[in-house]
Order: C-alpha cells, then sequence, then structure tokens
C-alpha cells in the first residue's frame, strides 16, 4: 500500500510534468477551473495577453479585459455547461485574429466539465492572406466585365458599319470612306483595349493597376474620341471644366469610370431636347470630387440603388447589359472612394465620384 510519501512524491511529480508543458509549449493556453478562476498560463498566453503571477487565481471576470475578446466568459460557462468543445475564429479588440478552441476539462468520475482549457492560435496573416485573395479575384472579375463591356461599343458600331458596307453604292467614294473610317477607329478601340489588358498582365499577374498621376483632361479627350460616333449622332454636346486637372489612379480604371458614365448619359437622353452632359472636379474638405451631370432621362428615386446592382436595367433602356454603373461603383469602391446620385425623372442626373485627396 503505497505511504502518504509516495502519494506526495507522485503528485509532485505529475505536477512537475504539467508545469513543464505548460512552461515549453509555444502555444497561448490557459487552464481555468469550474469556479472560473485562471488556474495556470503558458509563457506565450502571459506574452500575448499581458498576464503575470498576481493574475493566478484570479476570477477571469476580474481580468476577462486582458484576453480583448468581449464574449470570451459566455463561451467558458457554455463549454463547462455543455461538456463540448468549442472551435471558433475570433478578432480580438486589438484587431488580431486567432483560432480558440476551448476544451473541457472533464473529470472521470461523474463525466463532468471542471474547467476549461483553452488554446488560441493566432492566424491574422492567414485572415489577411485570405481577404487579399478575395480582394484579387473581385478585382479580377471586374476587370473581366469592365473589357467585356468597354469592347461591346466598337464592336456594335463595326458590326453596324458593316451592315451597311453591304448596301451603299460601290460608286459612293464618300460614304465608303466614311463607313471605313469607323471601322477602323472601332478596330483601334478594341486593340487598346485589348492592349490594356496585356500590359497589366504582363505588369502583375494578380491584376494589381498601376497608379500613376493622371491628366484628368487627357482622359476626358480619349473617352470624347472613343465615343465620338455616338456624340455626333446623338447631337450630344459634352462640356467640362476641371478645378483639379491631376489625379493619382489607374489610367484604365478612371478610363473606364469616366466613358461608363458619360457613355450611359448618351444612352439614357431624353429626345425631347438636345442632349447636355458637362464634367466638373473640384475638391472639397481634403476630398477629390469628379461630377458627371446630364439633362437625360432621370431616373426614378427609388430605384437610384438598384441601378448600381449587376445586370440592373431600367424600365426604359433601349440597349446596354446592365452593368456600367456596376463596374464604376466596384471601381471606385477599391480605390476607397464612393459613388453618389442625384437624379429627377425626366430632368437629368448628376453622378459623382469622391476620392480622398490622397488617392
Amino acid at each position: 500500500m503505497p505511504t502518504n510519501e509516495d502519494i506526495i512524491a507522485k503528485l509532485t511529480r505529475q505536477n512537475d510534468e504539467l508545469e513543464n508543458y505548460f512552461r515549453n509549449t509555444i502555444i497561448p493556453q490557459l487552464f481555468i477551473d469550474g469556479d472560473l478562476r485562471l488556474r495556470k498560463f503558458t509563457p506565450p498566453a502571459m506574452k500575448q495577453f499581458n498576464l503575470s503571477a498576481a493574475d493566478l487565481n484570479q476570477p477571469i471576470r476580474d481580468i476577462h479585459d486582458n484576453f480583448r475578446f468581449p464574449s470570451f466568459i459566455e463561451n467558458v460557462e457554455k463549454v463547462i455547461a455543455d461538456n463540448e468543445i468549442l472551435e471558433k475564429e475570433i478578432q480580438t479588440s486589438d484587431k488580431r485574429w486567432y483560432q480558440m478552441n476551448i476544451i473541457p476539462y472533464v473529470q472521470k468520475k461523474g463525466n463532468v466539465a471542471n474547467g476549461v482549457i483553452v488554446t488560441f492560435v493566432e492566424i491574422t496573416y492567414r485572415i489577411k492572406d485570405l481577404k487579399e485573395q478575395e480582394k484579387l479575384i473581385a478585382d479580377h472579375e471586374t476587370l473581366l466585365d469592365t473589357l467585356s463591356h468597354d469592347i461591346r461599343n466598337p464592336l456594335s458600331n463595326m458590326i453596324l458599319a458593316i451592315e451597311q458596307f453591304k448596301s451603299i453604292n460601290p460608286s459612293d467614294q464618300v460614304e465608303f470612306d466614311s463607313l471605313l473610317t469607323i471601322v477602323e477607329r472601332s478596330l483601334n478601340n478594341m486593340q487598346k483595349l485589348i492592349q490594356d489588358l496585356t500590359e497589366v498582365r504582363e505588369a502583375d499577374h494578380k491584376y494589381k493597376s498601376h497608379v500613376e498621376l493622371l491628366d484628368l483632361e487627357n482622359i476626358l479627350e480619349d473617352v470624347r474620341l472613343t465615343l465620338s460616333d455616338d456624340i455626333s449622332a446623338s447631337g450630344t454636346i459634352l462640356k467640362w471644366e476641371l478645378q483639379v486637372t491631376e489625379l493619382s489612379f489607374s489610367r484604365r480604371k478612371l478610363r473606364s469610370i469616366i466613358f461608363n458614365l458619360v457613355n450611359n448619359a448618351i444612352k439614357y437622353r431624353s429626345p425631347e431636347r438636345t442632349p447636355e452632359i458637362f464634367v466638373s472636379s473640384f475638391s472639397k474638405e481634403n476630398q477629390v470630387i469628379i461630377s458627371i451631370k446630364d439633362n437625360g432621362l432621370g431616373i426614378d428615386t427609388a430605384k437610384q440603388t438598384a441601378v448600381f446592382s449587376k445586370y440592373y436595367r431600367i424600365d426604359n433602356a433601349i440597349e446596354g447589359s446592365g452593368i456600367g454603373l456596376y463596374l464604376v461603383k466596384q471601381l471606385v469602391k477599391s480605390a476607397g472612394g464612393v459613388v453618389e446620385l442625384q437624379s429627377l425623372l425626366n430632368e437629368g442626373t448628376e453622378i459623382r465620384i469622391i476620392f480622398n485627396s490622397n488617392k
């Protein structure tokens, strides 16, 4: 029969083994008893959660702020009550992410939980990587949507010109030259879009766009030339007045934003008046604002949020895929900006693109 000395020696040995385990583990761990007192913790937990020897045997309610996670105590209580492991990803108040596992400390006699062991594995970098991957995927999808949308306009013009080629008199050199100019311009525009995509892929296979200091007037002139046939056919008057002329941004993205907004303004013009589009830029309270204002059909108040949804088309839409405003919002959002819309039915629409001045 073991003597008291044998029992004490065995308990001492087991305690030493437990102490060695806690001292040498690289993972932050806590042992909380059934009375919700902190009984032990590993050195990494001491460092990670600013614990000290004075915190031992203290109620965790008195030191729960150290763990910077608001429902920590409730989670511990639930595991003790349910006698089931709890695993969850948490974000602490200092913006760090952890995989937290709360394991019930079960007494063999009665099979009840008389405390918990809590482990924390930091996954902050993994979460950041996942978010970056999600952003890259979203940028990729937006890029493909943008290209497919932007290429539709020159392609439509070229198809229309080819159809008209079939019906013109072979001796009408003026008409022939005019249609040939449309085809050549459309081909050049499509070639430029493809070139932009090639340059982006070569520069960065993750579809990140190169930011550079841009001349906003040059971007507007590029858009005007691209849409010159539509502007001419519709009789649209396009004007601009720029207080802010330079902006640090991706050329491809800014061109796509301006192109889509001006193209939409032409598309949804009112048949009752000469179409007018006015583009302006100015700074206000550390922000740069680009405004595109038209006197077109306008948008009903009840639909002004829905128009930014993917593939949404307003009732009076005659053409288009319904993706233009969606692309604008995604491109602006990815750059940390916001889009504001003001519109009155049958009077016109103003869309404002707002960036922080350091964008």
